[in-house]
């Protein structure tokens, strides 16, 4: 079932990339934003984890972000680390989180996210973002939640295709509305 805005964000604990686990409860007091990814070659979330990571000084130094990907933790380790990220990459391989967010699957989000988004998925690959290895779900659609510092969810995303993000000058706004109250 779908997160709600309103709704108090489940706290997610997992493997991070770093080698730790990660549990959202040390967020507390924080803002954030929750990103669920697909698979750990998908060139649309490499690309978008690319674009956090280049724009996370304009969301302000009390806001981060948790991206979660549907990938076994060493195949998300051969894809990610390349990012340096300033904030945790996970790997929720049994889906667990993804159930409890209830995110989707669709074969339809897939193919309209390649024909609709053909210059993004060009521009990802020339990156030498290229799914040559798929370990996780091909339907997996993304999501993206923006939790308060109390925890609960403000704006809950789901993307319709598979390059679908809620947009960055949206997060944005987000960060600077909350880290202001």
């Amino acid at each position: 079932m779908r997160q709600q805005p309103g709704q108090k964000a489940p706290l997610v604990k997992l493997p991070a990339i770093d080698g730790s686990v990660f549990d959202t409860s040390r967020l507390a007091g924080t803002p954030y934003m929750l990103s669920f990814f697909r698979f750990a070659s998908c060139p649309f979330c490499n690309l978008r984890v690319h674009e956090l990571c280049e724009r996370f000084a304009d969301f302000g130094d009390n806001f981060t972000i948790v991206a979660i990907f549907d990938s076994p933790l060493d195949n998300l380790i051969q894809h990610a680390e390349r990012h340096h990220a300033q904030f945790p990459i996970l790997a929720d391989e049994d889906n667990h989180y993804y159930q409890e967010y209830g995110i989707e699957h669709s074969i339809f989000g897939v193919l309209k996210g390649i024909i609709g988004r053909m210059a993004t998925l060009r521009r990802a690959m020339s990156m030498g973002y290229q799914a040559k290895i798929i370990k996780g779900s091909l339907t997996t659609m993304p999501a993206d939640f923006c939790i308060d510092q109390a925890g609960i969810i403000q704006v809950a995303y789901y993307g319709r295709d598979e390059g679908d993000h809620l947009p960055l000058e949206q997060v944005k706004q987000f960060a600077s509305q909350a880290t202001a109250s």
